[in-house]
C-alpha cells in the first residue's frame, strides 16, 4: 500500500470512528463515479479493512439525502438479516462506519463528501457474467435485497435522480434532439431513429401502471449490474448487494429489466460487429429462476407477467439515451471515437430486436418458473 493516492487520506480518516491505527490505502474497484480506496487499519495486532469513498457530488448533488437513504436501508437490512438463523450482517449487507459526530458521511473543508463501509472479506465482484450460475446468483441476490426492503418503514426514500427510468420523458427528449438535429447527425442514424419511433407506445407501460396503482411502488436499486453483487469466494454465492447510491422509489421491473440488459449478453456495450451481440436465453432463464426464488413471494401477478417485457423496455431506454446523446453531440456519455454513442445505441437496439424475436420463449420461461416457484402444486 505504498502507491501515491489522489487524495491525502490522513486528513480524512481521523474523522471516522476507527479503533486502530491507519496503516495505508490503495485504489479499489472499477467504478467511474466515486473515488474509492481500500483502507488498512491495524487494531489489536490484526489488519482490518474498510472501503472509503469520496462521493461525486456533481453526479449526486444531494449527498445528505442520499446518505440518509443508505442509512435507512442498511439499518433495515441489518434488522432483517439478524433475524435469520445463521445470518451474518457484516457480510450480507453494507455496514456504514460513522464519523466522530455520529454522521454517516464527512464533509471536508474543500467541500468533498466522504463515507466509509466495512470491507466485505472473502468475496469478489466481476464486471461480466461468464456463466449461468453467476446470472442466477446475481438475480437471487437482487431479489433478496428487494424482498427485505419491501416493508421499509417510514416515508418514501428520497428520489436521488428524479425520473431516472421515466421512459416517456426519455422519449420526449429524443424527439426534441431529433427535431433540432443540431449537428446534422440524423441522416447517419436513420435506421436507429425509425427503430425508436416504431416503439413509442411501449415506453409508457410501466409509468402508466405505476401512476394508476396497478403496479406498486417499491424500493429499488436502479443499477443492477453484476459488479454490484459480491460473490462468495468459496462457493460463488451472491452474498451482498453494493453501490446503494441510486436506491430510491421505483418499480422492481426497472431492476430486473436492467439485469436482463446487462447479464444476458457477453459482447461489449459498444461492440461494432453486431454479429457478436447475442442474447442468451439460457442466462435469461437463470435470471428468472434466481429472481423468483428470492422475490416471488412478494411480487404481484402483474409484476411477474411483465418480467420479460421489462428486459426489452430498459434495454430500449438505454439505447434511446445513447441515440439522443449522439444527436445532441455526445454531451452526456463519454466517447472515445467518432460515432461511439451510435455504436452503443446499435448494440442495445440489436438486443431489443433479438428479445422481440424470442418473446414467446421468454414469456414461457417466466410462466414455467412462476408455476414451479410461486404456485407449486
Amino acid at each position: 500500500m505504498t502507491e501515491v493516492l489522489k487524495h491525502d487520506l490522513t486528513k480524512i480518516v481521523p474523522f471516522f470512528r476507527f479503533r486502530g491505527k491507519f496503516v495505508g490505502a490503495e485504489p479499489w474497484g472499477s467504478g467511474h463515479i466515486n473515488d474509492t480506496y481500500r483502507l488498512k487499519i491495524e487494531q489489536g495486532g490484526r489488519d482490518l479493512y474498510y472501503i472509503i469513498q469520496r462521493i461525486n457530488n456533481k453526479v449526486f448533488p444531494h449527498v445528505p439525502e442520499m446518505m440518509h437513504n443508505i442509512e435507512r436501508v442498511t439499518k433495515h437490512l441489518r434488522k432483517k438479516i439478524e433475524a435469520i438463523p445463521g445470518g451474518d450482517y457484516s457480510r450480507e449487507a453494507l455496514c456504514l462506519v460513522y464519523t466522530l459526530d455520529d454522521k454517516p458521511y464527512y464533509l471536508d473543508p474543500e467541500g468533498n463528501y466522504w463515507r466509509v463501509y466495512v470491507f466485505v472479506e472473502n468475496a469478489s465482484t466481476m464486471d461480466y457474467v461468464s456463466s449461468p450460475s453467476q446470472a442466477y446468483e446475481a438475480a437471487r441476490a437482487f431479489g433478496k435485497f428487494q424482498c427485505m426492503l419491501q416493508d421499509l418503514p417510514g416515508e418514501p426514500l428520497f428520489e436521488v435522480i428524479p425520473g431516472f427510468h421515466h421512459t416517456p420523458k426519455r422519449f420526449e427528449k429524443f424527439l426534441k434532439a431529433l427535431e433540432a438535429d443540431a449537428l446534422g447527425r440524423a441522416a447517419s442514424a436513420r435506421s436507429e431513429i425509425d427503430f425508436a419511433l416504431a416503439r413509442r407506445e411501449s415506453t409508457s407501460v410501466v409509468v402508466d401502471m405505476l401512476a394508476s396503482g396497478q403496479l406498486p411502488g417499491r424500493v429499488t436499486h436502479n443499477d443492477t449490474k453484476i459488479n454490484n453483487v459480491m460473490l462468495n469466494d468459496s462457493d460463488g454465492r451472491g452474498i451482498c448487494v453494493i453501490d446503494l447510491d441510486t436506491v430510491m422509489p421505483g418499480s422492481v421491473l426497472y431492476d430486473f429489466g436492467d439485469e436482463v440488459r446487462t447479464s444476458t449478453v457477453n459482447a461489449a456495450e459498444d461492440e461494432k460487429d453486431l454479429s457478436k451481440v447475442r442474447f442468451s436465453l439460457e442466462y435469461f432463464s437463470e435470471l428468472v429462476r434466481g429472481y423468483l426464488e428470492s422475490a416471488g413471494d412478494f411480487l404481484t401477478p402483474d409484476e411477474i407477467r411483465l418480467l420479460s417485457f421489462s428486459g426489452r423496455l430498459i434495454t430500449f431506454e438505454i439505447g434511446l439515451r445513447f441515440l439522443t446523446d449522439y444527436l445532441e453531440g455526445d454531451v452526456y456519455f463519454k466517447v472515445h471515437r467518432e460515432g461511439h454513442n451510435l455504436d452503443r445505441c446499435r448494440t442495445q437496439f440489436e438486443m431489443v430486436r433479438q428479445m422481440e424475436e424470442l418473446r414467446d420463449d421468454m414469456e414461457a420461461i417466466v410462466a414455467k418458473y412462476q408455476a414451479e416457484i410461486c404456485c407449486p402444486g
